[in-house]
């Protein structure tokens, strides 16, 4: 029998597309290391809008087969970033994008937003117990910028990782397991400034985009002395930029840029920025961390390991 890869890394997002924009770097470089990488996406983001004019018949207003076509989108997005084990919470389709915050989709049979918190959570539970992961990364409480869905994949992963340790709770799901590190995605407000003048003086003139968004329009901002980790995804720049394009209904990228479908041109950042909010740090004090196994005592191992 195959030994488990000794790193194992957990993500769980509110969509497809959310794990590539937030994270994508992060996981091409984890998946290089020889780690294993899984993916938890919890609806299918069926009330995305269509940016392609070709597939706004898709939309959920028109034929409402958008869910099926983001599933190829994701399973392409994961091949370019080497993730072989990505799944969706519960199955396929079992819970549906709620849509904006205070729209009627929030309350629709099925809708994640209406899910009841521990039921869902027991189907992370399951996963968790079956991976076994160190480290698991979600969103923080307000999810990144107050999507629903997005606030309910972090109430459910971070209720899953309580239940997961508990003894008593549902054994028929396996064996619990106490993971060590919990991060939420975050990105540090003077490099998003940063990054932004840039997008505004350099790139934008450059670019086929014509209108920038702004640094509020970025998931997570927060002061930098909230970052603890940030990941050097620079070396795969490349895949996390592919695994963006994948998703083709949503994100249209062009170099160094990318809009989704309000046409808003925001920079695709290859180092990528959490902040531990479970555990402890593997860094000296006052400095963050470069590995989110960091004091773990797991050896880095080099190399693409099969998953």
């Amino acid at each position: 029998m195959t030994e488990p890869p000794a790193r194992r890394l957990l993500l769980v997002h509110a969509h497809p597309d959310d794990e590539s924009i937030n994270n994508g770097a992060t996981m091409a470089k984890y998946v290089a290391e020889g780690a294993r990488v899984t993916l938890v996406t919890c609806t299918l983001g069926e009330e995305g809008e269509v940016i392609p004019p070709e597939l706004a018949h898709l939309a959920a207003d028109r034929e409402d087969a958008l869910g099926a076509q983001r599933i190829g989108e994701l399973s392409a997005a994961m091949k370019e970033l080497g993730v072989a084990d990505h799944r969706f919470l519960g199955g396929t389709g079992r819970y549906r994008d709620s849509g904006m915050m205070g729209a009627e989709q929030n309350h629709r049979d099925g809708s994640f937003w209406s899910a009841d918190l521990d039921e869902a959570a027991a189907s992370l539970v399951e996963v968790i117990r079956e991976v076994r992961p160190q480290v698991l990364v979600t969103y923080d409480p307000d999810g990144g910028y107050g999507h629903p869905d997005h606030i309910q994949a972090h109430r459910v992963a971070m209720r899953a990782a309580e239940l997961a340790a508990e003894s008593a709770f549902r054994a028929d799901l396996g064996e619990p397991h106490q993971i060590d590190k919990i991060y939420w995605n975050r990105a540090p407000r003077s490099v998003v400034e940063e990054r932004f003048r840039w997008l505004v003086d350099e790139a934008l003139p450059q670019s086929p985009f014509t209108r920038a968004a702004a640094v509020a329009d970025v998931p997570g901002v927060t002061g930098d002395e909230r970052i603890t980790a940030e990941i050097d995804g620079r070396a795969h720049a490349r895949a996390k930029a592919a695994a963006m394009a994948a998703h083709a209904t949503q994100v249209e990228v062009q170099g160094p840029l990318f809009v989704l479908s309000n046409g808003l041109a925001q920079p695709v950042f290859d180092v990528e920025y959490y902040e531990l909010v479970q555990g402890d740090s593997g860094a000296p004090a006052g400095e963050r961390e470069t590995d989110l196994f960091a004091g773990l005592g797991l050896e880095r191992v080099t190399g693409v390991a099969a998953q």
